[in-house]
């Protein structure tokens, strides 16, 4: 599974056609291209957030994550050692608990950050990491920047064919 097509693509795709549209709203209408922008990338973040929390794609992609992680722990035999993602707020850092020897302690994160999905990987005391919303938020503003690009290139295009009136 990749996190960047099951995860971060729909909320860049949503805001990259919300602001297409609000940047063609922005730019045929200049008394008001400042709240036609505004609510454009308000709207595409509301997108992004509602995608993560409401129609559930970070808790599946927690429960994927959880998934591979635990399998990863059967696989070495290592019952004592537990794997969940960070939650509160979720993120993508895999947290492990239990006993573990010198060599467990620095192979098993590194070994568990290579999970797909997974950014990082953290015995138990260790900070949250970037939430996942957070990094929806900004695949939905690296999205909603890319549909106003759109939109003036558009505009562009309109205004200097506009001049050839044949």
């Amino acid at each position: 599974m990749s996190v960047l097509w099951t995860y971060f693509w729909p909320p860049f795709a949503a805001a990259l056609v919300v602001g297409l549209i609000g940047g063609r709203i922005a730019f045929r209408r200049p008394k008001r291209r400042h709240v036609a922008r505004g609510a454009a990338l308000v709207l595409g973040l509301l997108l992004a957030a509602a995608w993560h929390g409401p129609m559930g794609a970070g808790d599946k992609l927690a429960a994927h994550i959880n998934r591979d992680a635990q399998g990863t722990l059967d696989f070495y035999e290592l019952s004592k050692i537990t794997a969940h993602v960070h939650r509160g707020p979720l993120s993508r850092r895999v947290m492990l608990a239990g006993p573990h020897d010198d060599f467990q302690g620095t192979e098993l994160p590194r070994t568990m950050a290579t999970l797909p999905g997974a950014s990082s990987s953290r015995w138990e005391p260790a900070g949250p990491g970037v939430p996942l919303i957070v990094e929806a938020g900004l695949a939905a503003l690296l999205g909603f920047l890319f549909g106003l690009l759109l939109a003036y290139l558009i505009e562009l295009h309109i205004r200097y064919n506009a001049q050839w009136n044949w």
